[in-house]
């Protein structure tokens, strides 16, 4: 599994240097550095970025965008995006006003816009939506920030988007040789360290175009390619907190145990590289023709040494007693999980405990291959028309070479005592003894210290393979036609469109496992540990509390040969599935310029129909089934502009839109009891949530240089999307005359209403067109700052939840959880960028500050689990410095992740105690999970000729 991942590399270098030999030799060289336009601008509006102040000439490039846009949008231009350390898209659209990201290792993943849910916001290239190879929530770092020209961030959807854009679109605008006149040159080389671990960073990227005019018109060809490689390691610890009914000492209801602790011990190879081209044909001003080709990929290779302590193993042994504690004894007759008279939920000590240790070797990968051909014409003064057709198809690829399992045996007096103390936030601290039997079978001590846990006898109890891919393709065809005209008393554009999307998601996967002594025998694979591992230091810095031994990632793969001579892999049918969904969308919106501003408005009618097939078990047979649903719904939206002065809008705009489920959810692959009553699994007949939203923006573009902006939003949010139980409420799987719209239901549902609201502020001003009027020195005139910060309040209803006992007649329901108000997920309150620069005389420094506040991850529906789980503020330090050494040469350095702040995540019990009336105590305190990455450091150098 390994090799497929190194096999684009060399077609990836091959087709870069072919294409910069190719477009070397071509005539019409001219050298310039005028950067893309996006629609947003008119055509007249030429960005030129000269490279001797690049900072501030992008962003100036920018806000030209954004001023002339007749809608709300925030953009990066393409030097913007190489000042600071922003590898991936998400990392460079994450400096703009209202923008957040979530990030995964502690690199950015997601995009919300303005504290809406990341599902909420979709992604585009040159408008064509794109389909994560996750599916809904579209991931971001799998686009490496090298294709883009433009980054264009649109908050106020018009009819003209799909209707699933609630929170906004991200627009990728890839390069074009039209942009440029003659041949152009640019790349970047780099490699630096990453401060944990000491471990290599790689990065290039080399763009070739040329322009050339023929008989014919003007043909614009560009080739592109990028690489990054990220070498790493974590520290991590994990916290799995859970209510246990052994556990009736008075405070009870309060309390919760750490069921388990472990560390997940990373050691990772991350790679983006993507490689594109593009043709681009203008026979004449009125008419162009397109065809862009993209292929991305993003690639993990995990390998994870994980040592769980369990610590609840033998929790049955604690019998339940309501009266008060007396007294501890250091001599319990249990493991002392759980037991309030002798440990405390926070520190304390268990005997005899389960180490579950877990090596795995992951071999992720995720691809998009995009393809669109797209064609603008324009009749005469009046009429025009433009089409597209893509085609893309999305592989999430989430293969395990080989996990092995190597487990505690049952013999007490064999596994550990551990000492534990999670009273730090930030450390779960463990402490390992050897366990000695005293007098009974149920009486332990703690015995001698022992640093090294792979002492400890673990014999080998599984070996599994994994292999899983899930291909989403998709088919898009858009086409509309434009009149100008002067209906409504202006200068006005009215469009017409058609759009019509086919997007098919296939999930499957085969597995192999092996987990007998004689299929270890016969595969010839041993099972005890240190032949397995590797002799090397620890190369995080958590303090562990023990010493370990990290696994050879070339014995994992010899097991995985040896396996396969004794064991097949074989389909994991249960969890196929073939989810296709057609969207056939038309749509009509005008866009009207008057002497106080203008107007763009109208509606979106959609027609969505999802077909999904998979195993599911109907009472008495288990086999393929297939359910169908559909639903037709408008959006309408409107934007209007006033031109408050020329260098001051105000920007009123309604918008409206709906979030699907995602399409593993949307799968029919449900079990129905029906002698309980019950259907668990996905649902085909979940509604989309809705939403409908009002802004109002001020914006001030200072002269001679400066911007200003002030906003605020509504959305009003109905039919929210849940994982509950409650009842169906669909008559989408009855058969045989059976209603089974009243059974019990644990999946994905609709719950209440909610709302959104907030407020956000921009700041962007640099010294220069000032230092004269001030007096200053001609140096000052190189500082600059820009800050944005978005405050936003989210309250939605969750249901309640259901508890289901009995059967048939004797089935009782009771609710579990009643109703209550949360936040949105995903959603912090407050998220802000503080930047400043100075860029002079060739020279560019820039200091950037990121902070987004706590957010929530999800909601229990009980208190088993202690309740509902955040992620703790999150802030980034980052750092750029740049050189001319001549024109069209720099040297960079970049300094990432400065603060080197940990990544904290949480579990809240407080919420669902509330409503039932018990009062709690170290709210937010119950740590889940805890990372720490480290800084990253590189440099290099960037040409452009």
């Amino acid at each position: 599994m390994q090799n497929r991942y190194n096999s684009s590399l060399p077609v990836l270098k091959a087709s870069m240097l072919a294409g910069a030999a190719m477009l070397a030799f071509l005539p019409n060289m001219a050298f310039a550095q005028t950067a893309p336009v996006d629609e947003a601008a008119s055509e007249e509006d030429a960005i030129v970025v000269t490279g001797s102040r690049p900072i501030a000439e992008s962003e100036a490039a920018a806000l030209q965008i954004q001023k002339n846009s007749d809608s709300l949008v925030t953009v990066v231009a393409s030097d913007s995006v190489g000042r600071l350390p922003d590898q991936n898209i998400a990392q460079a659209a994450g400096r703009l006003p209202g923008v957040a990201v979530e990030r995964d290792q502690g690199q950015a993943r997601y995009i919300s816009l303005r504290g809406a849910p990341n599902n909420w916001t979709t992604l585009s290239f040159d408008g064509i939506n794109v389909v994560s190879p996750e599916g809904r929530d579209a991931r971001f770092d799998s686009i490496p920030s090298a294709l883009a020209s433009q980054i264009v961030v649109s908050k106020a959807v018009t009819p003209d988007m799909p209707g699933e854009t609630i929170s906004g679109n991200v627009n990728i605008i890839t390069r074009s040789a039209l942009d440029y006149d003659g041949l152009r040159i640019s790349g970047k080389l780099g490699a630096g360290q990453t401060e944990l671990g000491k471990r290599g960073e790689y990065e290039g990227s080399l763009t070739v175009s040329n322009k050339f005019d023929t008989n014919m018109g003007e043909i614009g060809v560009l080739i592109s390619g990028s690489y990054y490689e990220r070498n790493m390691i974590t520290d991590n610890y994990e916290i799995d907190w859970e209510q246990v009914s052994g556990d009736r000492r008075p405070g009870f209801a309060s309390r919760f145990w750490a069921r388990e602790t472990e560390n997940k011990l990373y050691r990772l190879t991350r790679k983006n590289y993507s490689v594109s081209g593009r043709v681009d044909f203008r026979p004449d001003a009125d008419n162009t023709i397109s065809v862009r080709s993209l292929y991305t990929i993003f690639t993990d290779d995990e390998a994870r040494d994980n040592y769980i302590f369990d610590f609840d193993d033998r929790q049955v042994d604690l019998v339940a007693n309501t009266a008060a504690c007396t007294g501890g004894t250091s001599t319990p007759t249990t493991s002392a999980y759980a037991d309030a008279c002798v440990n405390s939920a926070f520190a304390g000590t268990v005997y005899g405990i389960d180490i579950n240790q877990r090596s795995t070797l992951r071999a992720f990968r995720q691809s998009v291959f995009t393809n669109t051909i797209e064609g603008k014409h324009q009749f005469g003064e009046s009429w025009g028309f433009k089409w597209a057709a893509n085609y893309t198809k999305s592989i999430d690829d989430r293969s395990v070479v080989g996990e092995t399992r190597w487990d505690s045996p049952s013999t007490r007096t064999l596994r550990p005592t551990v000492a534990y103390d999670f009273t730090n936030l930030e450390l779960a601290r463990v402490q390992l003894f050897t366990t000695n039997q005293l007098s009974g079978p149920t009486r332990f001590q703690a015995g001698t210290p022992v640093t090294a846990i792979d002492n400890f006898t673990k014999p080998l109890s599984s070996f599994t393979s994994l292999d899983a891919v899930d291909p989403t393709t998709a088919y898009t065809f858009k086409g509309e036609f434009s009149y100008n005209t002067s209906m409504f008393g202006g200068e006005t554009t009215i469009r017409a469109g058609i759009q019509y999307d086919q997007r098919t998601k296939i999930n499957r996967e085969r597995n192999l496992v092996l987990n007998t002594a004689a299929q270890f025998t016969a595969a010839g694979i041993g099972t005890t540990y240190l032949p397995f591992s590797l002799d090397i230091p620890f190369k995080g810095e958590i303090p562990l509390g023990y010493t370990f031994r990290y696994f050879n990632l070339d014995a994992m793969r010899d097991y995985l040969e040896r396996a396969k001579t004794v064991q097949g892999f074989a389909p994991v049918s249960a969890n196929h599935y073939n989810v296709r969904e057609r969207i056939l969308a038309g749509y009509v919106m005008a866009n009207s310029k008057y002497d106080w501003g203008s107007f763009v408005g109208g509606v979106r009618v959609e027609k969505v129909s999802n077909r999904g097939r998979s195993l599911a078990t109907i009472p008495g047979v288990t086999g393929e089934i297939e359910a169908e649903s559909s639903t037709t719904l408008a959006f309408p939206s409107l934007h209007i502009n006033f031109d408050v002065q020329d260098d001051q809008k105000l920007r009123v705009g309604f918008t409206s839109g709906a979030a699907r489920a995602d399409y593993d959810q949307l799968r029919p692959n449900v079990v129905v009891n029906d002698t309980d009553q019950r259907i668990s699994g996905g649902n085909p007949a979940v509604k989309p949530e809705r939403a409908y939203g009002i802004d109002a923006y001020y914006e001030y573009y200072v002269q001679p240089q400066g911007y200003f902006m002030v906003g605020a939003f509504y959305k009003r949010v109905e039919d929210v999307l849940y994982t509950a139980r409650r009842t169906f409420g669909s008559n989408a799987l009855d058969t045989n005359g059976i209603d089974r719209s009243g059974y019990a239901f644990s999946g994905i549902t609709n719950g209440g209403k909610g709302r959104i609201f907030g407020f956000e502020a921009a700041v962007q001003f640099q010294l220069e067109p000032y230092t004269a009027d001030l007096g200053l020195p001609d140096w000052m005139g190189g500082f600059g700052i820009t800050a944005n910060a978005t405050y936003n309040d989210s309250k939605v209803t969750k249901p309640e939840v259901l508890n289901v006992t009995g059967s048939g007649a004797t089935q009782i329901i009771t609710v579990a959880t009643p109703v209550r108000e949360v936040v949105l997920p995903g959603t912090s309150q407050v998220s802000y960028n503080v930047g400043a620069y100075y860029e002079k005389y060739g020279l560019s420094l820039r200091l950037q500050y990121q902070n987004r506040t706590t957010w929530a991850d999800g909601f229990g529906d009980t208190n088993s689990d202690a309740g509902d789980t955040y992620w703790a503020d999150d802030d980034e330090l980052d750092f750029s410095a740049r050189y001319e050494v001549f024109d069209g040469f720099e040297i960079y350095f970049d300094a990432s992740n400065l603060l080197n702040n940990p990544g904290r995540r949480y579990s809240d019990p407080s919420n669902i105690l509330a409503v039932s009336g018990v009062p709690t105590v170290r709210n937010g305190q119950y740590t889940i999970e805890y990372e720490r990455f480290g800084r990253r450091y590189n440099g290099g150098i960037r040409f452009t000729f």
